[in-house]
C-alpha cells in the first residue's frame, strides 16, 4: 500500500513549537504534563542538553487551541523562573502525528487566543520609547499639512503611520487580564506621548503661520477633510468597529486587518487638527477635534475588552460540534 502523502493539506497542521528548560527534577512533570494533552505531538527530550540555566530542553509541537492549558500547567510547575519556556509559530508542518494531535484538541487555531503571546506583543507595542514618540509625532505632522492642503491623501497617510493602536490594544489586553503593570505602561504611551507630538506640531504650526503658510482661512475653508472633526454617535459606532477588527486581528495573527482599522478611526489626525485648528483661533473646531480624539480612544478600547471577553472559545465551539 503507498504511504500518505505528508505534502497534502490534510497532513499539514497548524501548531506551534514548545521549547521547555527544566532542571533535572522537573523532567517528568514537564513530560507528564505534554503527555496528558491531546493536542501534542513529536515529543522529544534531550537530557542535559542546557547549560544555563541548567538543566534538560525538551521540545514538542503543539496545537495552538491548547497552547493556553499547557502553558498554565507548565507555570504552575514554576519552569518559567526555574528554566525558560517558548514558543515559535511554524509556517510549514508537514507532519501525519502533529495533523492528528491538532484534530484531537478541542478548539479551532483561529479561535485561539494565547494569552501569554498576547501579552507579550502587545507589551513591546506600548512601550513609551523614541520610536513611538516620532512616528506619532511625524503623524501629527502630516495630518497639519493635510489640513492646511486640504488633502485626503496626506490625512490617510498619518492614520496609516499612527502608533497608537498598540498602546490602545494593550490597555484592553491589561484590563481583561488585570495586569496592573501593563495598564501603566500603555496609558503612559498615550498620556506622555500624545502631548510630545501635540507640542511639537504646535510649534512647528506657529512657525508655518509666522512665514505666511498658514491663516485661519485654511482651516475654515477645508472640504475633503473635514470629516475629522465632525463627531456624532457613528463616530463612536465607527470606533467600535475598527477596535473590534483590530483585536481580532491581533489575536488571530491577521495582520493585514489592522490597516483598515487605521485608516477607520480619528485619533491620530483628530490631534493633529486639533493643535492646528488651536494655533489659528478655531476653538470651536479644536474643541470638535479634541472631542473626536477622546471618543474614538475610548471606543477602540472598549471594543478591544468586548472581544477578548466575548469571543467564544474555541475548544467550546469545536466540543458542542462533536456532540
Amino acid at each position: 500500500m503507498a504511504a500518505p502523502d505528508t505534502a497534502s493539506p490534510r497532513y499539514r497542521a497548524s501548531v506551534l513549537h514548545l521549547r521547555v528548560i527544566a532542571p533535572e527534577d522537573l523532567r517528568d512533570d514537564v513530560i507528564g504534563v505534554l503527555r496528558g494533552e491531546a493536542g501534542v505531538a513529536n515529543l522529544l527530550l534531550h537530557p542535559g542538553a542546557a547549560i544555563e540555566p541548567e538543566g534538560d530542553e525538551i521540545t514538542a509541537d503543539i496545537a495552538r487551541e491548547c497552547a493556553n492549558d499547557v502553558i498554565k500547567r507548565l507555570k504552575d510547575l514554576d519552569v518559567q523562573h526555574r528554566g525558560a519556556i517558548t514558543l515559535e509559530v511554524l509556517d510549514t508542518v508537514l507532519s501525519t502525528r502533529a495533523h492528528h494531535a491538532e484534530k484531537e484538541a478541542d478548539g479551532d487555531p483561529a479561535d485561539a487566543v494565547i494569552w501569554d503571546e498576547l501579552i507579550g506583543r502587545t507589551r513591546e507595542e506600548a512601550s513609551l520609547s523614541v520610536t513611538f514618540v516620532l512616528f506619532l509625532t511625524l503623524a501629527c505632522l502630516l495630518t497639519a499639512i493635510g489640513v492646511v492642503t486640504d488633502s485626503t491623501v496626506t490625512v490617510v497617510g498619518a492614520m496609516i503611520l499612527g502608533p497608537e493602536f498598540g498602546p490602545l490594544a494593550a490597555l484592553s489586553v491589561a484590563l481583561v487580564q488585570r495586569r496592573a503593570n501593563l495598564a501603566r505602561r500603555a496609558a503612559a504611551a498615550l498620556i506622555v506621548g500624545f502631548p510630545i507630538a501635540m507640542g511639537i506640531t504646535a510649534l512647528t504650526t506657529m512657525a508655518a503661520e509666522a512665514v505666511g503658510w498658514l491663516s485661519p482661512d485654511s482651516v475654515e475653508h477645508v472640504q475633503e477633510v473635514d470629516f475629522i472633526f465632525r463627531v456624532g454617535p457613528l463616530s463612536f459606532v465607527v470606533a467600535l468597529l475598527a477596535g473590534a477588527a483590530g483585536m481580532l486581528s491581533l489575536v488571530s495573527s491577521r495582520s493585514a486587518g489592522l490597516v483598515g482599522v487605521f485608516i477607520s478611526v480619528y485619533t491620530v489626525t483628530a490631534a493633529g487638527f486639533a493643535v492646528v485648528a488651536a494655533t489659528v483661533g478655531q476653538w470651536d473646531v479644536a474643541a470638535k477635534s479634541a472631542l473626536q480624539l477622546v471618543v474614538n480612544l475610548v471606543g477602540i478600547v472598549v471594543a478591544g475588552v468586548l472581544v477578548l471577553m466575548l469571543r467564544p472559545s474555541g475548544r467550546l465551539v469545536r466540543h458542542e460540534m462533536r456532540k
